[in-house]
């Protein structure tokens, strides 16, 4: 009995042990690893908004000058996102939004929108979907240039009846056999659009300075 405790309590202090050293690379991994993790994902953010926001139209650090905006179903976001605003020699020029169209034909279909200052569209782009390939997946930038067809559109011009796709007496053209795929596209640029609208103040106000720590005396 004395040797099976022995052998039981050894069992525990190797276990014990491998969790402790298993605990400690993972921790120092993560903090190795973290600021190069935080750099990729701000390169590949930085990236994605200057394929619709053009190069002139700010000279701000796009990314750092983001605000939280709460979950909103004219976004059809269910948690809250970020909205990045550009700025050029300090006036606000446009906004970067994530949407999502939770209607496409195999579930929701992730947006990243760019409205100029004066609610005219310079972009969409499609994030994530799981669209049918070969028919659905056309919204992509590199299969078609169908999200194109966005760009400088806005509230002003297309009316709401405007907003959707010829099929449905709109002003937006679809691919024959895939129409529930634009159709969800376009009703969530359209709300996100109202989104601006409605909230074009809070989105383009003056960047807040994050307030200094007092120095210690």
């Amino acid at each position: 009995m004395k040797r099976l405790a022995r052998a039981s309590l050894q069992s525990a202090v190797n276990l014990v042990f491998f969790a402790v050293i298993g605990t400690a690379v993972l921790a120092s991994t993560f903090f190795l690893t973290h600021d190069e993790i935080v750099k990729s994902e701000k390169a590949e953010k930085l990236k994605l908004i200057t394929q619709i926001v053009p190069a002139e139209l700010f000279d701000n650090d796009v990314i750092q000058d983001s605000i939280d905006i709460p979950a909103d179903p004219l976004l059809g976001n269910e948690d809250s996102t970020l909205a990045y605003r550009a700025r050029l020699n300090g006036e606000p020029s446009a906004v970067v939004l994530e949407a999502v169209a939770p209607d496409g034909y195999s579930g929701k279909i992730a947006l990243i929108l760019a409205v100029r200052a004066n609610g005219e569209l310079a972009g969409v782009r499609v994030v994530t979907h799981k669209e049918t390939p070969g028919l659905g997946d056309y919204i992509e930038l590199p299969k078609s240039p169908w999200i194109k067809g966005f760009d400088g559109k806005s509230r002003e011009t297309y009316t709401d009846a405007d907003w959707k796709v010829k099929k449905d007496s709109g002003k937006f053209d679809y691919m024959a056999g895939a129409t529930i795929t634009p159709r969800a596209v376009v009703k969530a640029v359209n709300k996100a659009l109202q989104y601006f609208a409605a909230n074009r103040d809070t989105l383009l106000a003056a960047r807040t300075p994050k307030p200094q720590k007092e120095k210690q005396k």
